[in-house]
């Protein structure tokens, strides 16, 4: 009758709570710099500035005043802060509306809020994936065939449907 939902609450998606079972965090807080290679266990939270490269097995978190030049490479991540470099994150990415992330990024799922700034590479990895690793997209099955075979061809597909789109 008088319990409380904070836990429930606590581990919805997207969220900024850390995601270990033993709510284990790591922080490192504004004005902290560190230079170098960072390996962490569990959830790390970035309030301050790494130039190098973290490795994480669980979540990243960059708060509003974080930067990392460098490379992640991590299980999720929420970007509120600033990153440029190569990040890698097997599950979600969560870029949030005062982030500005910049370079090469690949990920499983993928949310981006208005007002991000976000520049360079993206791509889908993982499970989920289409791609054959070079971009590329794999073909379904073997008997899958091209849907257009020509770009005049795909012209006048378009052209058609914006037709079809005045007409309606």
């Amino acid at each position: 009758m008088f319990g409380s939902n904070k836990n429930k609450d606590a581990n919805k998606a997207g969220s900024i709570i850390p995601s270990a079972s033993t709510h284990s965090l790591n922080s490192l807080v504004q004005g902290t710099v560190v230079e170098g290679k960072v390996r962490a266990t569990n959830d790390i939270r970035i309030d301050g500035t790494i130039k190098g490269d973290l490795v994480c097995d669980a979540k990243v978190i960059i708060g509003p005043s974080g930067v990392i030049e460098g490379t992640i490479k991590c299980q999720n991540a929420v970007v509120e802060g600033q990153f440029n470099g190569i990040l890698t994150v097997a599950e979600l990415l969560n870029i949030r509306e005062t982030a500005k992330v910049i370079g090469d990024v690949s990920y499983g799922k993928l949310i981006v809020q208005s007002g991000a700034v976000i520049s360079g590479s993206y791509k889908v990895v993982g499970e989920n994936a289409h791609s054959n690793g070079n971009g590329a997209y794999k073909n379904s099955s073997p008997d899958a065939k091209k849907m257009v075979q020509t770009e005049s061809e795909a012209k006048t597909i378009s052209g058609k449907a914006g037709e079809f789109a005045k007409a309606n």
